[in-house]
């Protein structure tokens, strides 16, 4: 009789195992053994066996962007035969007191190599390409309906291409997000439409800046302070090498240290070294807009309630954070005030002279670009070129901002808008 019961028992317990195997994304397995390379290979492998599959092709997208900062680590190997810390970046003194699995893979290398100006501006560029592949697979995410449930806890990450990946429950567990390290097999979120927007969104974020910074001429800064961060550096000023200071001795004012400081301060003055990279920034932060008023279109249209990584007004999230309707309106009116003020049809205020009677094209920023000099747009006299008599963006309205603040709460509007992308 025993017998009887506890066979259908086990094979209906063997059935639902099955089901459960057969419905993690192929994304998964790789995603939570840190090795991303192959899973690239094994999802670019399983879309040219099925080009419909965006479950396979979210996947792909969460992939690369994970790979572009194991990239951002490693890609100066490709070219000396080491990795980040190979380059002696001077860690030692940020390493105290950090938790024992980021002092281990932030461990000083004794066989620095010697890093140049070019170097960094390639890794910098394997990062945005690597980044642009991620937002370019998201972006051609169609399906409605797509799920992709992970495990994010479990998901593992070789920041410095070093061989030591870190896994994301003890990221989270730092940051708050779950309470325990232990949490983490259970803080599985399913990914929906609405959150491959929101993922491409951040790969354009993240890409506008990387073109911005090398638009940039940044060899003197390189050649002056770069030996503040390297052990070895190819600079023209071989002396700044023999009696650079240690972080901690500028408590006992280390006069070459304070100097390089200085220095490094006065050098934020940047000539263009290739000036369309400004307008292909620009083309990110408009794809990024793009993206953020998208996914609010899918999650609006949801009915499910299926442990959501942002929720629609009827959902309950992961976080459990309540995003209610005047949540979800308010911050679709910045989207469109954005997008305003990036297509240049609305100008942010200036902040000299007589209020209210000329703006700055923010547009005019990237697409006329001039030397970039933080402290002259400080002043104000930098924004010169691009004043211009038009309509003030409602950025500028007190009546915005009170909105703002009565519907997120004061002082957690920029917390939310970084989750809200």
């Amino acid at each position: 009789m025993r017998r009887s019961i506890l066979i259908p028992v086990c094979l209906g317990t063997l059935l639902l195992m099955s089901q459960f195997a057969a419905a993690a994304p192929l994304a998964e397995e790789y995603l939570t053994t840190g090795k991303l390379d192959e899973g690239a290979q094994a999802l670019k492998k399983q879309l040219q066996a099925n080009p419909e599959d965006d479950e396979a092709r979210f996947g792909l997208g969460v992939v690369q962007f994970f790979q572009s900062f194991e990239h951002l680590g490693g890609t100066l190997a490709q070219y000396v035969g080491g990795n980040l810390n190979r380059f002696g970046l001077r860690t030692e003194d940020v390493r105290r007191g950090l938790p024992e699995p980021i002092q281990e893979i932030l461990s000083q290398a004794p066989d620095s190599k010697t890093a140049t100006y070019a170097d960094t501006r390639q890794m910098l560029q394997t990062w945005v390409d690597d980044l642009k592949a991620a937002e370019k697979t998201l972006s051609a995410v169609k399906d409605p309906n797509v799920k992709l449930p992970l495990h994010v806890g479990l998901i593992k990450v070789d920041l410095l291409g070093i061989g030591k990946p870190v896994e994301a429950r003890f990221l989270l567990s730092r940051a708050g997000v779950s309470q325990q390290q232990a949490d983490a097999e259970q803080f599985l979120i399913d990914f929906d439409r609405g959150d491959a927007d929101w993922l491409a969104g951040y790969c354009n974020f993240l890409c506008a800046w990387g073109e911005v910074l090398l638009a940039i001429d940044g060899q003197q800064l390189f050649n002056c302070t770069a030996h503040l961060f390297f052990e070895k550096v190819d600079t023209p000023y071989p002396f700044l090498l023999e009696d650079h200071g240690n972080v901690d001795s500028i408590v006992g004012v280390d006069r070459p240290l304070v100097s390089d400081i200085l220095a490094f301060i006065h050098l934020w003055r940047f000539e263009l070294k290739e000036p369309e990279r400004m307008k292909a920034a620009l083309a990110h932060l408009e794809d990024m807009q793009r993206h953020a008023k998208s996914m609010w279109k899918f999650y609006l249209a949801e009915t499910d309630n299926e442990r959501e990584w942002i929720p629609n007004p009827q959902q309950t999230g992961v976080l459990e954070i309540k995003v209610t309707q005047e949540m979800v309106d308010t911050w679709l009116v910045v989207l469109d005030e954005a997008g305003e003020v990036l297509q240049g049809k609305k100008l942010i205020p200036f902040w000299r002279g007589k209020p209210g009677t000329q703006g700055v094209n923010l547009r005019r920023v990237f697409t006329e670009p001039r030397e970039i000099d933080p402290f002259l747009w400080f002043q104000g006299t930098a924004a010169a070129p691009y004043l211009e008599k038009g309509e003030i963006t409602d950025f500028a309205d007190p009546e915005l901002w009170t909105r703002i603040n009565r519907t997120f709460g004061r002082n957690r509007f920029f917390t939310l808008a970084f989750w809200f992308n």
